[in-house]
């Protein structure tokens, strides 16, 4: 058992606690605060998301003796809060609760996004809800509760809510934009004078990547970092890379629908066992020549489980030799919505190194001269196939056999 001197709505608390105790169960069994809920207890559902100095944290996750000294916040400490003073009726006013157990983290939830966003759309906002889950109210009032009180401070800003929001929110808010109507073809968009677009958003919308996300999303563990190697040129391989469709050709299930200098639109299927997905979105293109080194920033959308997916592919190329060169690339992603589950497992990981793997081997097809058929179609990526691959690998591995490629 360790000591922890713990702050906690405020009031200053030392309990002994085991090192494996989560913050959650800290909170309820030792604390009695039992207004924070545990659902998963894997970090996913979002109901037991507190404040840790001022900042959402999943509980169930966080580990009791990792919170020594920090001051804690949870449902129960919010009576003099000013912007739950305009939540907390907004959420009556819309119906934005019925069994109450997700309430909690999501009034938490809420409460960052009015903070952090003070000009977020519904877009904006069913994205940041993402990580929160309700089974019962199908998220709309939740939704306009939220609007409602940004709105209010639009129209009559509170003085104690706006320097709250400073002095919480005003660091992150430099680099957060709203995503307007990126998220889904049924979401309207309340921010004015967008551009036309297709499928409800436009290029430079979905191009744009959130750094808060991906910073977010690396600290997750939701960064790759893999090689290829290719018989031919630098500058060849360079030039090569520099042409997105030929790239996107030499990918299994991309499609390139229109091409623009830096900048393509296009999408890309997924096959997982019996659960398909397509993400239409976009992407822009940053190279360095010198440096042999290029960013691929992108963002797109599934149709139908709503999921939304943003990244950073970078790579960068190193001569091993004359007629040999070696494709560095790091990855860093976030995936919201239904899909996002898949997106913490190892063997994800070890599909997509072997998808770059087989990236690579196009490639060398392609430059091999090789022609790609303009109508050829693509195939679709079974995830599920590559996995039972990876997992043979593995099982391989344990009796020290070589994998196969």
């Amino acid at each position: 058992m360790d000591p922890i001197s713990i702050h906690v709505n405020g009031r200053s608390f030392r309990r002994e606690a085991e090192p494996r105790m989560h913050l959650g169960d800290f909170l309820r069994d030792e604390l009695r605060l039992t207004g924070t809920h545990l659902g998963c207890e894997h970090g996913v559902c979002g109901a037991c998301t507190v404040l840790v100095d001022g900042q959402p944290t999943r509980s169930c996750i966080t580990f009791a003796v990792a919170c020594e000294g920090r001051e804690v916040t949870t449902i129960e400490g919010y009576d003099d809060d000013p912007v739950m003073r305009l939540l907390r009726p907004a959420f009556t006013r819309h119906h934005a609760l019925q069994c109450g157990f997700c309430t909690p983290g999501m009034l938490t939830t809420a409460r960052d996004i009015v903070l952090r966003l003070p000009d977020a759309d519904e877009a904006r906002v069913r994205l940041e809800l993402s990580g929160n889950l309700c089974r019962c109210t199908g998220y709309q009032g939740i939704v306009d509760a939220i609007l409602d009180v940004l709105q209010q401070q639009r129209d009559a800003p509170n003085v104690e809510f706006e320097q709250l929001r400073q002095r919480l929110s005003a660091p992150r808010m430099a680099t957060v934009k709203p995503l307007a109507a990126a998220v889904s073809n049924d979401v309207p968009t309340h921010a004015p004078g967008k551009s036309p677009s297709v499928n409800g958003a436009t290029s430079a919308e979905l191009a744009e990547v959130d750094p808060v996300a991906m910073a977010k999303a690396k600290a997750k563990g939701n960064a790759i970092e893999v090689h290829f190697d290719v018989p031919y040129a630098v500058d060849q391989v360079w030039a090569f890379m520099g042409d997105l469709p030929a790239v996107a050709s030499c990918l299994p299930g991309a499609t390139v629908d229109s091409h623009e200098e830096e900048k393509v639109r296009g999408s890309i299927s997924i096959k997982f066992g019996p659960m398909s997905a397509a993400f239409v979105g976009a992407a822009r293109l940053q190279r360095d020549d010198a440096a042999k080194r290029a960013v691929l920033r992108g963002a797109g959308q599934d149709s139908l489980s709503k999921s939304r997916t943003q990244g950073d592919i970078t790579y960068r190329l190193e001569a091993l030799s004359a007629d040999n060169t070696r494709v560095h690339v790091d990855m860093v992603y976030a995936l919201q919505g239904p899909l996002a589950q898949f997106s913490r497992s190892g063997l994800v990981k070890d599909f997509v190194r072997r998808m770059v793997a087989d990236f690579g081997k196009q490639i060398t097809r392609r430059l091999g001269g090789e022609a790609v058929v303009s109508n050829e179609p693509q195939p679709t990526v079974s995830i599920a196939g590559m996995m039972l691959s990876v997992l043979w690998n593995h099982i391989r591995g344990w009796f020290g056999m070589p994998p196969r490629g």
